[in-house]
C-alpha cells in the first residue's frame, strides 16, 4: 500500500460505513483517470465490501486496489471482448446475494468504457445498481475550458470511428453541430484525428492530454492549428486525449427573435415564450427574458 492512503481508508470507513449498501447489488465505480488521489471515499469503502470485483483489466485494477491498501480474491474479467458472457457471471453471483463491484481501466464504467452491457444483464435480472461517481475526463475538461458554454449543453461524441473514411463523415457530421461536442482519442490515434479535424478550420477547440497526471496540458486553439500543435512537441501525442470542439457562434437577427417572442407571449406564460423563442432564433434566453419583462412593465404603465 502507499502509505499516504492509509488515512483514506480509515477517512472512508468513517464517512461511509453508516450507509446501506444491500446484497445481491452491482456496483458501478468510478475509478481514477490517472491520479491516484482523486478516488472517493465511498468508491474505497465499497472497493473493501464486496464480495468480487468486475474489471476491463483485473492487472490494472488489482494494482490499483493494492495501492489503496486492499486485497480481493475474487475476481472477473469483464471487457469488450467478453461483456455479454461477463455479465451473466456477475448476475449469478449477484442472484446467490453477492456484493459484486465493476470498474473500468479509467474514469466511468459504460462512458466509452465497458460496462454498459452488465448494467443491461443486472437490470434485466431484475437485480439492483448502484453508482458511486467519481472522476471523469468529459467534465474535467469542461470544466477548463475557456469558452462559455451556452445553458450548459453540450454534445458527447466519444472516440470517432478508426477507419479513415468513417472518421472523416463522422467529422463532417460534427461540422454540422453547433454545440460544444467532447471527443476522446488513444495517442496512436491523435495524429490521425487531428488532420481529419483540421477540416474544421477557425473552429475552437480545448485539447486536454494526460488529464490529473504530472504533465497534464490543456490547451485552446484552431481546428487546423492543430496538427501543428501536435508536431511542435514529441511528448504532445504521448497519453490519452480528451477535446472539446467549441460552440459555433451563432449570426442572430435581433429583430426576428423579437418577432417571434411577441407571437408567442400572445399564446403562452412568458417562461414556456422565452424558452420557445431562445430554441427557435437562437437568441440568449436571459436577453430575452429582460425583454418580455420590459413589455410587459410598458404594458403595465
Amino acid at each position: 500500500m502507499n502509505a499516504s492512503f492509509g488515512a483514506a481508508l480509515a477517512a472512508a470507513r468513517e464517512a461511509a460505513a453508516a450507509q446501506h449498501y444491500p446484497q445481491g447489488c452491482l456496483y458501478v465505480i468510478a475509478t481514477p483517470i490517472g491520479n491516484l488521489a482523486d478516488i472517493g471515499l465511498r468508491a474505497l469503502h465499497v472497493l473493501q465490501l464486496v464480495d468480487a470485483v468486475a474489471c476491463e483489466d483485473t492487472r490494472h485494477t488489482q494494482a490499483l486496489l493494492r495501492a489503496y491498501g486492499i486485497e480481493k480474491t475474487a475476481w472477473l474479467s469483464v471487457h469488450r471482448h467478453n461483456e455479454a458472457a461477463g455479465a451473466q457471471e456477475v448476475v449469478a453471483r449477484l442472484q446467490q446475494g453477492q456484493r459484486v463491484a465493476y470498474a473500468s481501466d479509467a474514469g466511468t464504467p459504460g462512458v466509452s468504457d465497458p460496462g454498459a452491457r452488465v448494467v443491461a444483464a443486472v437490470a434485466a435480472a431484475g437485480l439492483p445498481v448502484v453508482p458511486i461517481p467519481g472522476p471523469s475526463s468529459v467534465t474535467t475538461l469542461l470544466s477548463a475550458m475557456p469558452s462559455h458554454l451556452e445553458d450548459s449543453a453540450f454534445v458527447f461524441a466519444g472516440f470517432l470511428p478508426a477507419k479513415a473514411g468513417e472518421r472523416q463523415q463522422a467529422v463532417e457530421a460534427l461540422q454540422r453541430e453547433s454545440r460544444p461536442v467532447v471527443v476522446l482519442e488513444a495517442p496512436h490515434r491523435i495524429a490521425a484525428l487531428a488532420d481529419a479535424l483540421a477540416a474544421l478550420g477557425e473552429r475552437g477547440v480545448t485539447v486536454g492530454r494526460e488529464l490529473t497526471k504530472q504533465f497534464e496540458e490543456i490547451a485552446t486553439l484552431r481546428c487546423d492549428a492543430l496538427p501543428a500543435w501536435l508536431q511542435a512537441s514529441p511528448q504532445r501525442s504521448r497519453g490519452e486525449f480528451a477535446l472539446v470542439l467549441h460552440a459555433v457562434a451563432q449570426v442572430r437577427d435581433e429583430g426576428e427573435a423579437r418577432r417571434v417572442l411577441q407571437l408567442l407571449l400572445a399564446e403562452l406564460p412568458t417562461k414556456t415564450a422565452v424558452k420557445l423563442a431562445a430554441e427557435i432564433t437562437g437568441a440568449a434566453r436571459n436577453e430575452l427574458y429582460e425583454q418580455a419583462l420590459a413589455w410587459k412593465k410598458e404594458g403595465a404603465g
